[in-house]
């Protein structure tokens, strides 16, 4: 980035753009206020959310606004450019967010409509002897952590927070046990594309940044589901449940330390496998204290048959299917490549070829990478259509009556009853291009880099802001890598490691991402509780950035030894 505004060259440069080169010291050619000013449209979203109890669209519609104005006037961004960052921003929010919501609460639903959630809860109460807390623990980390690891794009919060409503879990605890425990996969979600892009991005290995990674998560592991365990039940249920959530944390954690040398793309869905089976097998020797009111049962007059459970759990086992065949067949033909070459890259009318770097030559971007076979969501439509009409054929000798009509009724009821969400998610992500063309983001984290050494402790924010923003991980990366780079090598520190802090540091900051609340309080049916959702998420989100930073500092100084390889 450059730091000096190049404004269009045309009479009216606010308003026809010739081109445009983002500023780390825009306002009064200063570092530090350019970064405060940049920061003020997601200081505005949160307090107007937080502290004020705005609703969440129009906290992101007036941020929205906050960050335009800045763009143009603080940033000297041309107003047609600032604008139309936002069309892209809103188009990335429809396809693939928004569409993947839509496809994994229809699949929600779909259980809903058909009556089968109440035979997917006799399951999980077997499973979990019983207990809600530990069939809530295997769902919200073994389960999301699954989902995440094969899907990413906001799939596996839907999914979950739904799936715990259906097992009884009061919504807001849904919600924020969800998104507390997807975090540590996020940046090895969707087959790892957050860590690519940070390592390719960043000048870097990926696969040394991730298992730097994996030498730094495995330690969230170990804690995060007592940290869920608290959320559930508070310290009752850490003391009912501690020994199950140390088995499901130390599997998991396993896999996080080891499969990143192997094949780091795999590291989420191979910790989450085998935190599900250890959680399984101990389930079987080992059962809870449970209280009453923690505890669940089913009905033992309608006992689900074989083909009553195979038919509840048909929806999520066949969305793991189907996008694990698409995200890793490669027998006779690469799936995930073929799928992947029906991409269309389309330059964005008006923004691409109108971006300068500092010494003047057009930076390729921004494209707007429309994605349909290899987006998760069309699987998770392809799996929704299969589940529709198998319902709505079979009835189960009557028990589950209703039809294939029906099924694909729900369908349109389940995008009404999403139009808050959708503008809310259109708008935050509006909002965050704005953000991070205009050069508003990429202040902050320049503000950040001149700390020097201290910068190691300083690192994982730059991740956390990105996703925070831009709700994407992938988009943290893409933003501040180079920067990570470049800052490690001023300060003599491996970039490796910083590159793999602001990864982790995206996942925690996901916890409090808009456009992640967004999704888990319309999945959980609570559209409006976003404010609440993140008033008990956000300790959870920062105490867990702290300790990330001091992991992070200790390991840029070699003192954790073989444990941190450089």
């Amino acid at each position: 980035m450059s730091h000096t505004p190049t404004r269009g060259a045309s009479m009216t440069p606010l308003l026809v753009p010739s081109s445009f080169t983002p500023s780390t010291t825009a306002v009064a050619d200063n570092v530090f206020l350019t970064a405060i000013v940049g920061l003020l449209p997601l200081v505005v979203f949160f307090v107007l959310m937080g502290v004020f109890k705005v609703a969440t669209h129009w906290c992101s519609l007036i941020a929205l606004a906050l960050s335009i104005v800045i763009a143009a006037f603080a940033f000297h961004m041309p107003i047609s450019m600032t604008l139309l960052a936002g069309t892209q921003g809103a188009a990335m929010g429809f396809m693939p967010i928004i569409y993947i919501i839509i496809a994994a609460v229809w699949l929600y639903n779909l259980t809903e409509k058909s009556g089968r959630s109440a035979d997917l809860k006799a399951v999980f109460n077997t499973i979990g002897r019983g207990d809600q807390r530990a069939q809530a623990l295997i769902v919200a980390f073994c389960f999301c952590g699954l989902l995440e690891g094969l899907a990413g794009f906001g799939a596996p919060v839907a999914i979950t927070c739904a799936m715990l409503v259906t097992l009884g879990v009061p919504k807001i605890k849904a919600a924020v046990v969800t998104v507390v425990g997807n975090a540590i996969n996020v940046g090895f979600g969707a087959m790892a594309i957050p860590t690519t892009t940070a390592g390719r991005l960043g000048g870097g290995d990926p696969t040394v940044v991730a298992t730097d990674m994996g030498h730094l998560t495995w330690v969230f592991c170990l804690f995060i589901p007592f940290l869920m365990l608290f959320i559930l039940d508070g310290g009752r249920g850490v003391r009912q449940l501690w020994p199950l959530g140390l088995v499901a944390g130390a599997a998991a954690g396993a896999g996080h330390f080891f499969t990143p040398s192997v094949s780091y793309e795999l590291t989420a869905v191979v910790a989450s496998l085998l935190g599900f089976a250890a959680c399984y097998v101990f389930l079987l020797l080992w059962g809870p204290a449970t209280p009453e009111e923690c505890a669940t049962s089913t009905d033992e007059s309608d006992k689900p048959t074989g083909s009553r459970i195979g038919l509840a759990l048909m929806p999520y086992v066949l969305v793991v299917a189907i996008i694990a065949v698409t995200k890793l067949w490669r027998i006779g033909v690469s799936l995930p490549d073929l799928l992947k070459s029906t991409d269309l890259d389309i330059p964005w009318p008006g923004l691409y070829g109108h971006f300068l770097t500092a010494d003047g030559s057009v930076v390729k971007g921004p494209y707007y990478n429309l994605q349909i076979l290899s987006n998760p969501g069309t699987w998770i439509f392809v799996a929704g259509i299969i589940v529709a009409i198998v319902y709505g054929r079979n009835s189960s000798g009557g028990r589950f009556q209703t039809s294939v009509g029906e099924m694909f009724a729900v369908l349109p009821r389940t995008i009404y009853s999403l139009r808050m969400a959708i503008l809310t998610i259109a708008s935050v992500m509006a909002l965050a291009f704005v953000m991070n063309l205009s050069g508003q983001t990429t202040s902050i984290g320049a503000a950040l880099a001149t700390t020097g050494a201290a910068f190691a402790f300083l690192s994982p924010i730059l991740g956390w802001i990105g996703t925070a923003v831009a709700g994407s991980a992938t988009s943290a990366g893409a933003l501040f890598a180079n920067l990570q780079s470049t800052a490690a090598a001023g300060a003599g520190l491996d970039p490796h490691i910083l590159l793999a802090a602001n990864t982790i540091g995206g996942g925690i900051g996901k916890i409090v991402s808009p456009q992640n609340l967004a999704i888990a309080a319309t999945s959980v049916d609570s559209e409006g509780s976003d404010a609440e959702i993140l008033k008990k998420a956000a300790p959870y989100s920062i105490g867990l950035l702290l300790v990330l930073c001091t992991l992070v500092l200790i390991a840029s100084q070699g003192w954790l030894g073989a444990y941190m390889p450089h």
